[in-house]
């Protein structure tokens, strides 16, 4: 009997079949392969990176570490996948298929990729999705990664179907489990690595497993946005503890960010309390037909707002906001799409691909264009003591308006991040985070 799973994934492909049949039709093209990618050697080394199939191979099949896999699609035909299970002693080969999915699509296996590659010598009217150097004589024959086609299935891809959003409402569910035991963690005196280690824990998932690589930042690391390093030495004194990390399911992502502190740190508490509140009544306007330029700028206003009730900067909120303070305080975007890639694609274009850029005063925010029921964004609103921007602030004109023995006194704590993966519908917005996390306690 079918279970709620493979129904969904199911209707997902057949969904996406349909869409990609529409595209090539109106193209004008027959076919299209979209290859899942090679490891690669680093340069003058025989190791490689960690894989990771590409994103438009994982957005159609449930195989997001599976190399040299080949996926057909043709107008009015079943998708096949060309599975590729070398015969090699030196690593396990992939595993068969699970019938929940695999049943949903003709699967032809292969031991190389040769398996696949003859099958396409003449084909005209073809288009290739993938790497030119890992496709012979195919990327020389058909159409590689025509731009038109790559927005068409990127643009369906900005709305999830029903088996999307499962993945990324499960994957949520895995990574709430992981910030609950680093929490523990870093409540019991933990160095980075061992919060790092009890995370991979809680989720039951390796770290080349996960969709990025976490943030594990005590103190004043976590003033550092993309803090790349985990101390295997803990500090005398842990103040505070910033961690970006997900989860993967079925190759989707989940993207959470939270920030706890020692009970010795009244003020810096408060400002988490204030933090958490701003940030859930962004998670709220996630609503169809918004603007998510405009949902970032009432981010600043609202920080604006806290920088002057916590005495941080002693000008009117308007006059703050104004004077450009709030982007030495938080310089980065409030979110972006998310699916099978983190910063998924298309949050810079319009529905029909023209570029929407982000503001000049906005220059990182991933995302601009308007939102849609469908759509799953991260909303990250943060507050940082970053000491390069702060010195910045404190030469310019407005810092004798700021309370530096305060921010002094805040600035080993390093930073907050509250960050929730929300799905946009046509009526009240989903927030998986919240629901997970709600879900453990």
């Amino acid at each position: 009997m079918p279970t709620t799973n493979s129904l969904l994934y199911a209707r997902h492909l057949e969904q996406r079949s349909q869409q990609v049949d529409q595209a090539l039709s109106q193209l004008g093209f027959d076919a299209l392969l979209i290859h899942s990618g090679r490891p690669h050697k680093r340069l003058f080394d025989d190791q490689h990176p960690p894989f990771r199939a590409h994103a438009p191979f994982v957005a159609m099949v449930p195989l997001p570490f599976a190399a040299d896999c080949l996926l057909e699609f043709r107008v009015g035909r079943c998708p096949r996948l060309w599975f590729c299970q070398p015969e090699d002693f030196w690593h396990l080969p992939p595993a068969q298929p699970e019938d929940w999915w695999a049943d949903a699509i003709e699967i032809e296996a292969v031991d190389d990729p040769e398996g696949w590659a003859h099958c396409f010598d003449s084909q005209r009217a073809l288009a290739v999705i993938g790497d030119s150097s890992e496709l012979g004589g195919l990327a020389v024959t058909a159409t590689l990664n025509p731009p038109a086609l790559l927005h068409r299935l990127a643009e369906d891809r900005t709305v999830k179907t029903a088996w999307e959003r499962d993945c990324l409402h499960r994957a949520n569910e895995r990574a709430a489990q992981g910030h609950q035991a680093a929490a523990a963690a870093f409540e019991s005196g933990a160095a980075e690595l061992d919060i790092h280690l009890a995370y991979l824990a809680a989720v039951g998932q390796d770290q080349d497993e996960l969709p990025y690589a976490s943030i594990v930042a005590l103190n004043e690391h976590a003033a550092v946005l993309h803090y790349q390093h985990r101390s295997a030495k803990a500090p005398t004194l842990s103040q505070s503890f910033l961690l970006d990390a997900g989860s993967d399911q079925h190759g989707y992502a989940s993207d959470i960010s939270r920030t706890w502190v020692g009970p010795n740190h009244a003020e810096f508490v408060a400002l988490i309390h204030e933090m958490d509140a701003l940030q859930l009544r962004l998670c709220d306007q996630m609503q169809s037909g918004c603007c998510f330029v405009d949902l970032h700028r009432q981010a600043h206003r609202e920080l604006a707002g806290l920088l002057h009730r916590a005495g941080l900067v002693r000008m009117e909120p308007a006059d703050l906001l104004a004077a450009g303070i709030t982007c030495y305080f938080f310089p980065h975007g409030l979110g972006h799409f998310l699916g099978a890639q983190v910063h998924d694609v298309n949050g810079q274009v319009d529905p029909s691909g023209d570029p929407v850029p982000p503001p000049d005063t906005d220059p990182f925010l991933r995302l601009t264009r308007r939102l849609v029921a469908g759509n799953v964004v991260t909303v990250e609103p943060g507050l940082y003591f970053i000491p390069m921007l702060l010195e910045r602030l404190r030469a310019s004109s407005h810092g004798r308006h700021i309370d530096w023995s305060l921010v002094d006194h805040l600035m080993p704590c390093g930073g907050i991040r509250i960050e929730d993966n929300v799905l946009v519908t046509e009526s009240e917005p989903i927030n998986f985070t919240r629901q997970a996390f709600a879900g453990q306690a």
